[in-house]
């Protein structure tokens, strides 16, 4: 089982080796981890966010560890040499079309939501958001109107074969967990969304056991923070799941504790490729001061051995850890503590 380990800028490197040594505690057979440079790190070293030397590394792997990328001092590059760049560059390159991003309310922590503890107590969901396509990808530019105006322009757009592959992943998560599956768009309004919905309920007929309902995005957005119990797997496109998750991660309390999964359709031998993130950036305000939560990063590892390599029960493990932890009241700075990511990360080990 060969896991690239892609550290990148920031916290990147400190939150990530406390992921690596929660995995190596596990010591599972036929394991070889191996590291590269991304983002402002490589670019600093290489060049480039993303050299190919680690683009070769990655697509050599079976799953990827990333950590974070972003660095001030990158800021003023040209947009294609910007840390950035790199998980784009790798999402493109690998096929990367499938973003999975649990959010749920650990028990013990509802006081820490935004939201009424009782509502927040009710979060526990999925989202499944395409990653590819939609108006992130489309044409775009600027041009001058016949009144003399400057406009900007982006295509909005999602062939049927991208809507049918992201809706069978969302499909196969709501089978697998027994729960309703609700697909967002804005139909009323754009042909986009009417082609994904048309798509997804012909997806649907193909899994008899799911109960599916459709919801417009504003509407889902309020439903999010007011009745989040309603929500089980969520599968909405590119724009409208950035803003659903980061809307669902802030309902949670911090972003310290979410973790992430991109999927291909690329299968290795144990299971499908994919690329492993916390949803957080590289907060370079606190890197190297030991201050940081590793626990999404911890997370993030449970999910590729979950998806990427079929180890259900150690995948567990690591989440029954991470839960006993902060029920322990061990907390990062995120969480009102004062726990540091060394101590978190040993927390954790600790009660695998």
């Amino acid at each position: 089982m060969k896991i690239a380990i892609l550290p990148g800028d920031g916290i990147g490197p400190e939150v990530t080796a406390e992921a690596v040594a929660v995995i190596e505690r596990l010591a599972l057979p036929g394991l070889t981890l191996f590291s590269g440079d991304v983002g402002g790190a490589a670019y600093h070293r290489h060049g480039h966010p993303l050299p190919q030397e680690t683009l070769d590394m990655a697509r050599a792997a079976d799953a990827i560890l990333f950590g974070a990328v972003g660095d001030p001092s990158c800021d003023a590059l040209e947009r294609h040499l910007r840390p950035e760049q790199a998980i784009l560059g790798l999402r493109k390159h690998l096929g990367l079309f499938a973003n999975l991003r649990p959010a749920r309310v650990f028990a013990g922590l509802e006081h820490l939501s935004p939201l009424r503890a009782d509502i927040a107590g009710g979060l526990d969901m999925l989202i499944v958001r395409e990653l590819t396509g939609d108006v992130y990808f489309g044409a775009k530019g600027q041009r001058m109107t016949e009144a003399g105006e400057r406009e900007g322009w982006d295509a909005m757009s999602y062939a049927e074969s991208e809507v049918r592959r992201i809706a069978h992943v969302a499909f196969r998560a709501a089978a697998a967990s027994g729960q309703r599956l609700t697909s967002v768009d804005k139909a009323n309004v754009l042909e986009t969304s009417q082609l994904w919905r048309d798509v997804v309920v012909e997806v649907a007929a193909e899994y008899p056991g799911v109960a599916l309902d459709h919801m417009y995005v504003d509407n889902a957005a309020m439903q999010v923070v007011s009745h989040p119990e309603r929500f089980g797997v969520v599968l909405t496109g590119n724009l409208f799941g950035d803003i659903l998750s980061d809307l669902a991660s802030a309902a949670v309390g911090s972003i310290g504790l979410l973790p992430s999964a991109s999927l291909g359709e690329r299968q290795t031998d144990f299971g499908t490729f994919g690329l492993y993130e916390p949803i957080h950036g590289s907060a370079p305000d606190i890197a190297g001061q030991g201050k940081a939560n590793p626990m999404a990063t911890i997370l993030s590892a449970a999910m590729m051995l979950r998806h990427s390599f079929a180890r259900e029960v150690e995948a567990a493990r690591i989440e029954a850890a991470v839960a006993r932890t902060l029920a322990d009241g061990i907390l990062g700075g995120d969480l009102g503590g004062s726990h540091g990511t060394a101590a978190i990360g040993a927390a954790v080990r600790e009660r695998l």
